[in-house]
């Protein structure tokens, strides 16, 4: 049914409540089945993304997503259809005018992971026969392979290992004895990891940089070459008997054990490839990982290779569904870049996951138990599937560039999307573990990014982004409108976004804040990370003129001072910075300075504030 325009009130009473989408920081929420169903750097909540699409479309309309990554933005034109009680409650909360109703979906993902992780979870099995399946799988490899993880608790009882520390092999330079890495920092109760190394022998101390990292050459039954590597020992074992958790120190049990793996065949099923290493090569912790399996710890290469083996007998659909459940556990958890840190207040190191955006590998690497994991990962996945299975929206998603849309001119209602951050995530690098495993890999020539190995730079990143941002204005209806989310600490990243949206004609209508509630690893660590994306409202309206140039001081202390009345998150730097960047692209003005300059000036500002209170 053709939809009549609306009187000039409700397009005034429409354009106050988009105002109010964009003026106040929508909290996107990392919690949920949907979200926590498959790992993918920067994504974003699907329910954050459906009430943008809510807002700016009607039942039936098509949304798109150029940048689709894991597919978000195709589960939040789902969730429109049915939304739950909390994201009815958001939407009133913001006083967003919605009509709820079914959404369709186009999605372009140029990486070979992230369109297969979009095309299962936007399109999922029946959940019950997938736990079934899931369940049989778990069933039969436990029962080839769990003999693997059997260990017996300090008191000589039957139990399993739920995870390995192990540990890289060093050399003092003082007494030049062989000691591990855990000896050397490492104390519980309470936790700690030294960052300083310290012999056990002769009690020798000096930085890490001073010491030496022993290497071993080893048989590689995959390749059926030598391979020398980084030389390790199993440092501490971490069990259950029943319901009681226990730890220890390695046995000649748990030696025999391993030398019992070590005489086990490498399945067939193990992908012999090299890496296509690129930009977060790291020559250190790096040394002696050249192929796919050098990721991991025989045990768990053999039990993985095993389940994927048996997933592999299943038809096409509950196939893609059971391969999506065992690479959500893969890279993050299944590989020796699964990690232990020191928590304050703990008696023991924590276990947590890969760090996301990276492929770092800790000298103190992490073994996990696969069966009891992806056991829990299994509920987290079925609950998923369960969300979504069954509605009526339509989702299509293409493995393909976003610079060459196959799609009519004018036939979009509505875009969101947020394209890749300048040089911040090599998405195709940190995928391939596993893209390895599925056999398909991203072609890098169309892929966005700065990057040193692909000899890409700034000037490529924004003449590829302004070609897909062209795509994207060609086919929005005439009045169609695009919501971009964007995150970066650097003035010039964000001056070749604003090139590549103008030079594509498109122009800023309106700004605002994502509030992520926790960021990925770079966005945590990274010097100047700024908390907190900045969203961007692009429509086809012809741009206005810049306004006259401002002193960037002078808005940023108006700014500052102006937040001094609003939320404790609104007056973060990081906050305050995302704000200084909007603010400066809606008035088409290039932005002045980098988020370290902004956090500098906004410690002395505070500095200088806080002594005139005091009358010093």
């Amino acid at each position: 049914m053709k939809r009549v325009n609306g009187s000039k009130q409700d397009k005034a009473t429409n354009r106050s409540a988009l105002n109010a989408l964009y003026e106040r920081a929508l909290p996107a929420k990392r919690t949920g089945p949907l979200y926590g169903a498959f790992p993918y750097p920067t994504k974003i909540s699907p329910e954050a993304i459906a009430l943008y699409i809510a807002s700016h479309t009607k039942p039936g309309d098509t949304v798109f997503d150029g940048f689709a990554g894991s597919g978000t933005t195709g589960l939040a034109a789902l969730l429109c259809e049915n939304p739950s009680d909390d994201l009815r409650a958001e939407a009133d909360r913001l006083g967003l005018q919605v009509e709820w109703g079914a959404r369709n979906a186009v999605l372009y993902e140029l990486g070979a992971l992230g369109s297969f992780v979009g095309k299962t979870l936007t399109n999922p099995p029946d959940p019950k026969s997938f736990r079934k399946a899931a369940n049989k799988i778990l069933s039969r490899a436990e029962r080839d392979t769990g003999w693997m993880y059997e260990a017996t608790d300090p008191d000589g009882n039957k139990g399993a290992i739920r995870h390995a520390v192990w540990s890289d092999l060093l050399r003092c330079p003082a007494c030049r004895r062989k000691m591990t890495l855990w000896d050397a920092c490492v104390s519980l109760d309470p936790a700690s990891i030294d960052s300083a190394f310290h012999c056990p022998r002769c009690s020798h101390e000096t930085g890490f940089d001073e010491v030496e990292r022993l290497t071993e050459a080893v048989a590689d039954d995959v390749t059926g070459d030598k391979t020398e590597r980084r030389a390790r020992k199993i440092a501490r074992i971490y069990g259950v008997t029943g319901k009681t958790r226990w730890s220890r120190s390695p046995t000649k049990a748990d030696m025999a054990l391993l030398d019992r793996i070590a005489d086990e065949p490498i399945p067939e099923s193990v992908p012999n490839v090299l890496i296509p290493w690129g930009d977060l090569y790291r020559r250190g912790y790096h040394q002696g990982i050249t192929r796919l399996h050098h990721f991991y710890t025989r045990r768990n290469l053999i039990v993985f290779a095993r389940l994927w083996e048996l997933a592999g007998g299943y038809e096409h659909g509950l196939r893609d569904a059971l391969r999506f459940w065992l690479l959500s556990y893969n890279a993050a958890h299944a590989t020796v870049m699964t990690r232990v840190v020191a928590k304050s207040g703990q008696k023991d190191l924590v276990v947590t996951s890969a760090q996301p955006g990276v492929l770092y590998i800790s000298g103190l690497p992490v073994e996990k138990n696969l069966f009891a994991g992806l056991q829990r990962k299994l509920k987290t996945i079925a609950e998923a599937f369960s969300v979504i299975q069954g509605r009526a929206g339509k989702v299509e998603v293409h493995q393909a560039s976003s610079c060459a849309v196959d799609l009519p001119d004018g036939s979009i209602d509505y875009v969101f999307t947020d394209p890749p951050f300048g040089g911040n995530i090599p998405y195709a690098e940190i995928s391939f573990i596993n893209e390895a495993w599925l056999g398909d890999y991203t072609d890098r020539a169309d892929e966005i990014i700065v990057s040193n190995s692909q000899q890409k730079t700034l000037t490529e990143y924004r003449d590829l982004l302004t070609t897909a941002l062209s795509e994207v204005r060609r086919i929005l209806k005439p009045h169609g409108q695009a919501t971009l989310v964007f995150h970066s600490t650097s003035a010039e990243v964000w001056n070749a976004l604003q090139s590549a949206y103008t030079d594509a004609g498109l122009n800023v209508e309106c700004a605002g804040v994502l509030d992520k509630t926790q960021g990925s690893f770079k966005q945590v660590t990274t010097s100047g990370a700024v908390r907190g994306d900045p969203v961007l409202l692009l429509g086809k309206n012809p741009a206005a003129e810049k306004a006259a140039a401002e002193c960037v001081w002078t808005i940023a202390a108006q700014l500052s001072d102006a937040a001094l009345t609003l939320d404790l998150s609104e007056q973060t730097p990081q906050r305050l910075y995302s704000r200084l960047v909007s603010h400066f692209l809606m008035k088409h003005q290039q932005v002045p300075l980098d988020a370290d300059d902004f956090y500098r000036w906004h410690d002395a500002h505070h500095t200088a504030k806080a002594a005139d209170f005091a009358g010093i």
